[in-house]
């Protein structure tokens, strides 16, 4: 095994390892307050960590469709763990869509119903939200549906102020 490839393992096993916190996480909220409250916390919490990651981007103006899709390809860890595609990358908005997620694979290796692995993906990927919001960019995304192909597909647009999150 070369050294990349000793590291790709390390990252996919580290991205797992995060899955399993997630789902474990959700589960002990879920026993004690019920499901809505498990889901809410969570993206409460991970949306938090998103704002923190956006600082990474802070240095950009909102309408630096260039600069935040560079940025973010360079901030991603292994671009073959996530296979991620630039579908739109133009004045008016940055599109990319993952081929892989690590943290849905881990999910469904465990075993997972489709239905559940789709919750978790929905919760995992308000990181997303919280770090392009915080970042002053305009932000949704499409997470994993039973029966897709790939993983999230995110839409990054030119900010204001009602952009901040």
């Amino acid at each position: 095994m070369s050294e990349v490839e000793r590291l790709r393992a390390a990252l996919r096993g580290a991205i797992a390892n995060r899955a399993m916190i997630y789902l474990h996480v959700y589960q002990a909220i879920a026993r004690r307050h019920g499901e809505d409250d498990a889901v809410a916390i969570l993206k409460d919490a991970i949306y938090a960590r998103g704002c923190e990651v956006g600082r990474l981007f802070g240095h950009l103006e909102p309408t630096d469709m260039v600069g935040i899709r560079d940025a973010f390809m360079d901030f991603l860890p292994d671009h073959d763990l996530l296979e991620p595609d630039v579908r739109r990358a133009d004045a008016g908005g940055v599109d990319i869509k993952f081929g892989r997620c690590p943290l849905k694979e881990a999910w469904i290796e465990a075993g997972l119903p489709a239905q559940d692995v789709a919750r978790l993906c929905e919760i995992a990927g308000v990181i997303d939200n919280g770090t392009f919001e915080a970042a002053g960019f305009a932000f949704s995304a499409e997470t994993w549906k039973p029966g897709e192909d790939g993983c999230c597909f995110l839409h990054i647009r030119p900010g204001g102020e009602d952009a901040a999150g």
